[in-house]
């Protein structure tokens, strides 16, 4: 079955889903319906459309593309546009042609929210000269560029390993019309201490430039927080004293950071101690002091230490939030039992918190890491029920436990059912089917390979030198030479050129 619909949704012609399509037939009736609709109706007649236009995108050939958006009997806003790139953010070339072409549409004009999703899906592939024309783009237009978009921008650059430029985005703010202000100093700080580059922002920016944009509570914070981040606590504690000696009242914002600074590097004894003073001060500890603790402990496996002091919660008055379960979950899938997990899970439930997207892909885990596959997939069942659509990690967590397992057609099966849902498929999801088409070393297996290589290229993913010759080795070895010669030639376009083969 898997091979039939791999090889419609990969064939040259064009790919034609038709429950897609009705996707598309449904949002036109949402459109010019006269009847006044719920809320949560228009909510899922929005999403089926975002659903429809982004799979239309994905199969349609981008040189007819301008065309076929036209054509659409839809009437675009940037709402509807900031969903469809939404969708499309792990295509990001293809959600950057949507976005080219539908800057030409007759009836609609890009939002500064949509430019600033194109410009962060062009950092994110490190397309810097697209990245500056969208700049361009829209300074022309006067939709910016705001501090939000030169945040992105210097995010994009620091994950890329460009934190000098990081900052260099972010001094010459000025040069683009836009002002620079305490946030947007609180911001670049941000992004390199979580980075991991606090020694950067604080000899480069912090100590530089604290006065002119008069550094508050918050930029303290952000510097202790990068100190803790790469575990060295007494800096961050040094910074903790500035702060007072500038006149400064520690929030418990500051005191959670520290607290968790100590857990982090190990310091268990000392993050007790720093607890217990907490307490000694009257500082009005809440609930996110009590979920790092129950993390804290249970991450260096004293089960019994997280447990009490969540069972000591409440009496302290203060209620667990759903971070709070999800944190003692975590604990007891890692350090203790997944019974035990789906027990507190259930108390969840019975309490009247509403799971998260965090807390059920916890416990999927944890099923799966037990080889419990079965409850792993009612779980998935539960979460749809309940309101919480699975993510991409979600099904790439399911599918490799499958394939480790050896179910590789289970896996197929949930692989399907992604393509299907509003969930679309990542570099990882492909790399880990690919991987296991290798494992019964099946001539057919093999073939699913290409097809897959194939259908994550024609999504805008660019494969690993390996993936592509450990593909064209398996179909050489197997006697799928036509086929074989598809994908060299496809290689070849791609600039990923092989060492020889003899064809």
């Amino acid at each position: 079955m898997f091979q039939r619909n791999i090889s419609r949704r990969v064939s040259k012609t064009k790919i034609v889903y038709p429950q897609k399509r009705s996707l598309l037939i449904l949002s036109r009736s949402f459109i010019t319906q006269s009847e006044p609709e719920s809320t949560s109706t228009q909510d899922a007649a929005a999403a089926a459309t975002a659903a429809g236009i982004a799979n239309l995108v994905l199969e349609s050939d981008p040189r007819s593309l301008r065309g076929v958006l036209h054509g659409l009997q839809v009437q675009f806003t940037p709402e509807l546009v900031d969903k469809i790139l939404k969708r499309l953010w792990f295509h990001g070339p293809k959600a950057l042609q949507f976005f080219k072409h539908l800057e030409y549409h007759p009836s609609y004009a890009h939002s500064s929210s949509s430019f600033d999703r194109a410009i962060d899906i062009a950092g994110r592939l490190r397309d810097y000269k697209t990245l500056w024309a969208l700049v361009a783009r829209m300074r022309a237009r006067r939709l910016g560029p705001s501090p939000k978009t030169f945040a992105i921008i210097a995010e994009r650059f620091v994950g890329a390993g460009k934190p000098d430029r990081a900052i260099r985005v972010f001094l010459s703010m000025r040069e683009h019309g836009c002002r620079q202000d305490l946030h947007s100093f609180n911001t670049i700080l941000d992004i390199l201490c979580k980075s991991k580059r606090v020694e950067m922002a604080y000899n480069h920016l912090f100590k530089v430039l604290r006065g002119k944009f008069k550094a508050d509570v918050v930029s303290y914070n952000i510097i202790a927080n990068g100190w803790c981040l790469i575990k060295r606590t007494p800096k961050a504690l040094e910074i903790l004293k500035e702060m007072v000696e500038r006149g400064m009242t520690p929030t418990i914002t500051t005191y959670n950071i520290l607290l968790k600074g100590y857990f982090r590097a190990g310091q268990i004894k000392e993050a007790w101690e720093f607890f217990l003073e907490m307490k000694e001060r009257k500082v009005e500890i809440d609930v996110v002091t009590y979920t790092t603790m129950v993390h804290g402990f249970g991450v260096v496996g004293e089960i019994k230490r997280a447990r009490k002091v969540f069972d000591e919660m409440v009496g302290e008055g203060v209620l667990p939030s759903t971070a709070t379960y999800n944190a003692m979950i975590q604990v007891l899938c890692k350090k203790d039992s997944v019974e035990n997990a789906v027990l507190l899970f259930e108390e969840m439930m019975k309490k009247g918190y509403v799971p998260n997207l965090t807390t059920y892909n916890v416990v999927i885990r944890g099923l799966c890491h037990v080889g419990n596959m079965e409850r792993a997939m009612e779980f998935m069942e539960r979460m749809r029920t309940g309101g919480c659509e699975p993510n991409v990690q979600t099904y790439n967590v399911v599918i490799r436990y499958f394939c480790d397992a050896g179910d590789i057609e289970k896996g197929l099966d949930v692989f399907e059912k992604m393509g299907r849902g509003d969930c679309l498929p990542n570099m990882d999801t492909y790399n880990v089917l690919i991987s296991a088409m290798f494992v019964r070393k099946k001539s057919d297996d093999l073939v699913v390979a290409g097809k897959l290589l194939l259908e994550m290229i024609d999504r805008g993913f660019l494969p690993r030198k390996f993936t592509f010759n450990r593909v064209l080795n398996g179909l050489l070895l197997t006697g799928n030479q036509a086929f074989a010669n598809e994908i060299l030639r496809l290689q070849s376009k791609c600039g990923r050129l092989p060492r020889k083969f003899k064809l």
